[in-house]
């Protein structure tokens, strides 16, 4: 068990979330007046299903990568945003996000989780947390890779392939990265890696000469989530549970 307050800062600061510029509020988003945590659950977005979910198994926090009060969205608590908050204030769960930092940190973040899950032994950081590189011992074949993708994330990638060039040299960022497509060609990459794809994004992997995979937001997004909320369950023992609510995007 730990005061609410005291896991806040714990995070802020383990996150180091002051260094980051980001498009929401990092950090405690809604107190539901509950003083003490003894149970989290884990998801990536805070959507309803999540939060009915949380409401299930008892939890006294609800920890996701994707919260609300997004830079530009309405302020107003009504809709499908008002039902949210509603639900967690009558439950009395709490609502800890983090965005970016999570994104970025070098142990527990999405990024370095996801290279983990891929079997990237020499992964490192090259823009700020946020852009990772790995130089692989061998080539490995283009389709190898979707292969790879498929099944450690539990879908088929959208692969706009480069014909007969292997890849030694691959770089990723989770989420929706697919504009650092031309930084990860300047970079020297074979390939890159994120979860969205454009329109655009296809001309341009055809134009540079990079393998590119669309992997879904969700699903290069679900292993940060996860490593933060067992951290924090053995540093303060608590329960945690990741719970998964399925999304192809």
């Amino acid at each position: 068990m730990i005061k609410l307050v005291d896991l806040e800062v714990y995070c802020n600061e383990l996150l180091d979330i002051d260094a980051f510029q980001d498009y929401c509020p990092n950090g405690l988003q809604v107190d539901a007046g509950r003083s003490e945590v003894r149970k989290i659950v884990t998801g990536v977005t805070a959507s309803q299903a999540l939060i009915d979910a949380a409401v299930e198994a008892k939890a006294d926090l609800l920890l996701v990568h994707h919260g609300y009060f997004w830079k530009g969205e309405p302020a107003p608590l009504r809709g499908i945003k008002g039902c949210r908050v509603r639900t967690l204030m009558q439950a009395g769960i709490s609502l800890l996000a983090y965005h970016l930092p999570l994104d970025a940190h070098p142990q527990l973040g999405n990024n370095r989780q996801l290279a983990k899950w891929l079997r990237f032994s020499s992964a490192r950081s090259v823009k700020d947390g946020l852009i990772w590189q790995a130089d692989l011992e061998q080539p490995l074949d283009a389709g190898e890779l979707a292969v790879r993708l498929a099944k450690t994330l539990g879908q088929q990638p959208i692969h706009i392939s480069i014909e007969d060039k292997p890849i030694q040299r691959i770089g990723w960022c989770s989420g929706g990265a697919q504009d650092y497509i031309e930084l990860a060609a300047e970079l020297g990459l074979d390939a890159f890696v994120t979860g969205e794809i454009s329109e655009r994004t296809v001309h341009l992997a055809r134009e540079l000469g990079i393998h590119f995979y669309a992997a879904g937001h969700h699903a290069t997004e679900r292993f940060g989530v996860q490593a933060l909320g067992e951290h924090l369950a053995e540093h303060h023992k608590l329960e945690h549970q990741f719970i998964d609510i399925p999304n192809p995007a």
